[in-house]
């Protein structure tokens, strides 16, 4: 498959302690900046960072597999082994989880491990590993 690099902006209060938020969990780096903005590059996808110091979370939440899912919401589909990764740094920089580590559609082809986590300016984050990367899009 030839991945396309998604490009993501998102809204944030404070830049650069959303920063220190995404580089103690994901392994990042960085692309162009300006005073009110920045580029990551987040697993090979433009996540820009926009300063909005007023922005408010519009949340909402359906109900999927015994969890309230918030949206919107964007993440990232991981690896087993680099999910765990991330779940090391996220409790090594003692950070909430917004929904705990756990399986979802257990014995189906939709088998996924996966997590939640709110940034400091209320986005939510999920990020999530397939049993079998191949049923991704598997109706």
């Amino acid at each position: 498959m030839n991945m396309k690099p998604f490009h993501l902006a998102i809204p944030v209060h404070n830049l650069k302690d959303s920063v220190a938020f995404y580089k103690s969990i994901f392994p990042i780096s960085f692309g162009r900046s300006a005073d009110s903005w920045i580029d990551l590059n987040f697993y090979g996808h433009q996540l820009v960072l926009h300063k909005h110091k007023d922005f408010q979370s519009n949340e909402g939440f359906n109900h999927v597999d015994g969890d309230n899912v918030p949206f919107p919401h964007f993440g990232i589909v991981l690896s087993i082994d680099e999910f765990y990764s991330v779940i090391k740094n996220v409790e090594a920089s003692e950070i909430n989880y917004f929904i705990e580590p756990r399986v979802r559609f257990e014995n189906t082809d939709g088998e996924q491990s996966t997590f939640f986590l709110k940034d400091p300016s209320g986005n939510f984050i999920e990020v999530k590993a397939f049993k079998n990367i191949n049923n991704l899009f598997k109706p």
